[in-house]
């Protein structure tokens, strides 16, 4: 299968919230890249993010647009999220259900069938703002 289309299954996985279907395309020592922090390596720490996010967030991408290279192994994509902030996060602001639309981005690299590496930007004082007003 192409890179292209892992990761195109990958958000559409997303887009469901079939976190497990997410999980199945990652390679167990999948590297994610957050925007701040500390990287996560392996199907452990993905995982226990994932359940983070489920918890305080609830997400939808849209306006995607993929494109990948001629090797067949990244793929980058942008999108727009939009979400609910449903329960704060320590240094985060105070979550009671804040809407937001926030521009984003995601570098992936695919091994084998397997998405190994998944980095993802977006604007986290933008973010901050629109979940403060």
């Amino acid at each position: 299968m192409a890179a292209l289309d892992i990761v195109k299954a990958y958000y559409d996985c997303f887009n469901q919230k079939d976190w497990n279907g997410m999980l199945a395309l990652l390679s167990p020592n999948i590297r994610h890249e957050p925007n701040q922090g500390e990287p996560r390596i392996g199907l452990e720490q993905f995982t226990e993010f994932l359940k983070i996010m489920d918890t305080s967030y609830d997400e939808t991408l849209t306006d995607m647009v993929f494109m990948s290279e001629p090797s067949n192994k990244r793929v980058a994509v942008e999108f727009v999220v939009n979400g609910i902030y449903k329960q704060g996060e320590a240094g985060l602001p105070e979550a009671h259900n804040q809407t937001y639309q926030l521009p984003a981005a995601a570098f992936l690299e695919v091994e084998g069938d397997k998405i190994s590496r998944v980095t993802t930007y977006y604007n986290l004082p933008l973010w901050i703002k629109l979940v403060s007003e």
